[in-house]
C-alpha cells in the first residue's frame, strides 16, 4: 500500500488517497479488529468491497498516526464517524484507492470515481436539463464526473439522508478545467445550502470534496 496522495486543505483538514497493492491477509495485519468488525469484514463479498473496507481503516490509521486501536462505527444512515478522536471524517474508495477526509472542525464529504464512459447512459438520472446545458462537450465525460463526485460528496456531508442528487441538488454553471470548483445548492426540508466543492482528475479518476 503507498501514499499515492496527501494535501492539507487548511489547518483543519486534509484528505489521503491510497492506492492498495496488498491482500486482505496483508490490510487485516496491519489493524486491530473487534468482534463486530471482524463479523462485519466476513458479510462482505470477497474481493474489491473488503480490500476497499480494509483499506480506508489503514489510512485512517495514517492520518490519525496512532499503532492503538481506531473504532469507526457507521450511524444508522452508514455515515462514519470517530467516537474515539475529536475528528468528522469521510470515506470513498474506487477500484484501486481508498480516500479519506479528516476534519477537526465541522463537516465534511468526499468521493472518488473511476473515470468511464458510462457517465454518458446516466447522466440525466442526476443532472436537471439546466445542469447539462452547460456541459462542455469537449470535456464532456470529465465534467459530468466532476458533477457527479461534487454532488456525491455533499450528499454524504450532509449524513446521507434522504437526498435525490436529481431533485434536490442544483449545480451552478461552471467551465471545467483539470481542476476547479463549483457551487452545489442543496434544497432540503425546505431550506436551500450553498457548497462550495472543489474538484479534480486524478490520474484516471475523478476527485470531489466539500467540508463546511
Amino acid at each position: 500500500m503507498a501514499l499515492a496522495y496527501l494535501k492539507e486543505l487548511d489547518a483543519n483538514s486534509r484528505i489521503a488517497l491510497w492506492k492498495i497493492e496488498e491482500s486482505a491477509e496483508q490490510l487485516v495485519s496491519y489493524l486491530q479488529l473487534d468482534d463486530a468488525e471482524k463479523a462485519k469484514l466476513e458479510s462482505l463479498a470477497k474481493g474489491k468491497r473488503t480490500l476497499h473496507w480494509l483499506a480506508t481503516r489503514v489510512l485512517l490509521r495514517y492520518l490519525l498516526q496512532t499503532p492503538e486501536y481506531i473504532n469507526c462505527p457507521s450511524d444508522p444512515n452508514g455515515k462514519p464517524y470517530l467516537p474515539d478522536f475529536p475528528y468528522e471524517i469521510s470515506l470513498t474508495h474506487s477500484y484501486d484507492y481508498a480516500g479519506v477526509m479528516l476534519c477537526s472542525s465541522g463537516v465534511c464529504g468526499i468521493d472518488l470515481e473511476i473515470v468511464k464512459e458510462k457517465v454518458l447512459r446516466i447522466q440525466h438520472k442526476f443532472l436537471k436539463p439546466e445542469e447539462l446545458a452547460f456541459i462542455d462537450p469537449a470535456h464532456q465525460v470529465n465534467q459530468l464526473y466532476a458533477c457527479w463526485c461534487a454532488k456525491e460528496a455533499v450528499y454524504k456531508l450532509q449524513g446521507n439522508r434522504g437526498v435525490s442528487f436529481l431533485e434536490d441538488m442544483l449545480i451552478e454553471p461552471f467551465q471545467y478545467s483539470a481542476q476547479g470548483v463549483m457551487n452545489v445548492l442543496l434544497n432540503k426540508s425546505g431550506k436551500q445550502e450553498r457548497f462550495q466543492v472543489y474538484y479534480e482528475r486524478f490520474n484516471e479518476y475523478m476527485l470531489g470534496y466539500v467540508n463546511v
